[in-house]
């Protein structure tokens, strides 16, 4: 049988393992930087400045105001401090949020992004950027706010809290899940997103019997690191649709999000995506890999339904607006009516 497909990869440079944080400014200095802006959100200051410490006179200023959802006010602000200081680059240690405001700054400014991620959420592995201005979240595709660099040290994720540990890891399935239906998929992303799906849910239960299982962190960010290039190869469907408007609309939890959403959006996709559930299939040892993932999540004490994010019964319409509002790629159909049906579903933490 023939294939056609179109496959760019995306250019930057890796480094990998435990103690990698100390290569940060190997790092900075290989790219010529001189006045460096280290961001993180609060909880990853302190690493943020260990960072800006070891960066010595490359250091410009440091900034640990990352939020959820990248609220344009504070990408304002931050690209205001980045000129003023006459930064040449930026330092993003932390998980999405982090690397997302880095990227509002490569976006406005043109500055070059090392990736210093402490979750397994892979945006580290994305051109996609994301900003949030009243309740809306808008994204797109950009190839300057792609990490120059990415520094990826199993040691760095040890103090993420245990459930933050398992949703992010979900977060980074749900990249795979969709790149395996998206309509630009490729034998190559398929491979990538079925051994990143594969090293996720067999690192994931060994982080949460331990979390100082370095063996388990650093496949978990080997799974990381493969999710999000598929993330970073493909066109986004339903399930990011969804969470994209459940997180920028209700502010919900961006990782808890994804993981409450994902089964639901899977098992509805399943029928017009046989490839996809046979990858994941082979890659969970399961014939049913949405109630896989389900039970999966509910066995390792994530959050099992949208109500208990804080989201209420009565947004279902308005969410299903939202994302009903502009089109969207998706296997199968999913009209206003589909899509409150799973929002419903997902509300309720019932999986049909």
């Amino acid at each position: 049988m023939s294939r056609e497909f179109i496959y760019s990869a995306l250019p930057m440079r890796v480094v990998f393992g435990a103690g990698s944080l100390r290569q940060v400014p190997a790092e900075v200095a290989a790219l010529g930087l001189s006045r460096v802006l280290v961001i993180s959100g609060p909880r990853q200051e302190a690493v943020a400045k260990q960072v800006f410490a070891s960066l010595g006179s490359r250091a410009a200023g440091i900034l640990p105001t990352a939020r959820e959802h990248v609220p344009a006010a504070t990408a304002a602000a931050a690209c205001e401090l980045a000129a003023s200081l006459g930064a040449d680059g930026c330092v993003a240690v932390g998980g999405g949020s982090s690397i997302g405001l880095g990227k509002a700054i490569a976006k406005e400014l043109g500055l070059p992004v090392v990736a210093v991620p402490t979750t397994y959420a892979g945006s580290e592995m994305t051109p996609v950027w994301g900003l949030t201005t009243d309740g809306v979240k808008r994204t797109g595709r950009d190839p300057r706010v792609l990490p120059v660099s990415v520094v990826y040290d199993p040691e760095l994720t040890v103090s993420m809290p245990t459930e933050l540990s398992v949703t992010s890891g979900f977060n980074a399935i749900a990249h795979a899940v969709e790149g395996l239906y998206a309509p630009d998929a490729s034998p190559i992303v398929s491979l990538m997103a079925e051994e990143g799906a594969r090293a996720l849910v067999t690192a994931l239960p060994a982080v949460v019997r331990d979390g100082h299982d370095l063996d388990a962190r650093a496949e978990a960010q080997h799974g990381a690191w493969l999710c999000g290039a598929v993330l970073g190869a493909t066109t986004m469907s339903l399930h990011h649709k969804l969470c994209h408007a459940l997180g920028g609309t209700l502010g919900l939890p961006h990782s808890a999000t994804h993981t409450v959403v994902l089964p639901h959006v899977l098992a509805f996709n399943a029928p017009f995506a046989a490839p996809a559930v046979a990858a994941l299939g082979r890659a969970f040892g399961t014939d049913d890999p949405a109630r896989y993932l389900w039970d999966l999540a509910d066995s390792l004490g994530a959050p099992g339904s949208l109500c208990e994010l804080g989201m209420a019964f009565t947004d279902i319409d308005r969410i299903a607006d939202a994302v009903t509002a502009s089109p969207y790629a998706n296997p199968r159909p999913a009209g206003r009516e589909v899509v409150a049906a799973l929002l419903r579903s997902a509300w309720e933490g019932a999986l049909g």
